[in-house]
Order: structure tokens, then sequence, then C-alpha cells
């Protein structure tokens, strides 16, 4: 598949040592489509680039993925910590030696 390539035209391949980027790119594996926002402006994005070009933004993406996971988990872990303190709290009650009760003769 010609994939379309929306680049500068006299801009050179790194790894096909010169070719031009416009005769290379399409038919590069490297050269993929790209959907999602831009993590600096929120603008949104669809086109066609090189992988290592794009590597910057999704480095980015994935760091602000990962402090967001970690919120999540941490605050999953607080939760899980109360309600092990009260489910603790109720066994120690349960496990209180009660007071016999009595049975009322009819």
């Amino acid at each position: 598949m010609k994939k379309p390539y929306n680049g500068d035209a006299a801009q050179t391949c790194p790894f096909r040592l010169g070719e031009l980027c416009e005769a290379a790119c399409p038919t590069c594996e490297m050269f993929q489509q790209f959907r999602g926002h831009n993590p600096n402006t929120g603008q949104e994005i669809d086109r066609w680039q090189c992988s290592i070009s794009v590597l910057p933004f999704l480095m980015i993406e994935n760091s602000q993925q990962q402090r967001a996971t970690g919120a999540a988990v941490e605050s999953f872990r607080n939760r899980m910590v109360d309600a092990n303190e009260i489910n603790a709290r109720m066994l120690a009650r349960q496990a209180m030696p009660q007071p016999p009760t009595l049975i009322a003769e009819r």
C-alpha cells in the first residue's frame, strides 16, 4: 500500500542513505499513520509520519499515562487500606467474648 507523504519534498531519509523522503517514506515500514492529540497544544492529529520523528511525542504521552496510572494505583491502595482497617475492627469486635444470653422459660 502506498502511503501518502505530506512532508518536505527536499528532506532526505536518514535510513536510506540520502534518498528523498518523498520517494522513500511511502514504502517504508516505519512510516505510519498517527491519530490522537498533540500533548503540547491539545490539537487533534491525523497524519502519516516517520515513527522515529514521533518518538518524543510518544515518550511524553507515555510519561503522562504513567503518572495517571500511578495516581490511580495510589488512590486504590488508600481505599483498600481503609477497607482493611474497617474489616479488622469488625473482626476484633466479633472476637470479643460475648456475655451469655439467657433464654426465657415458657
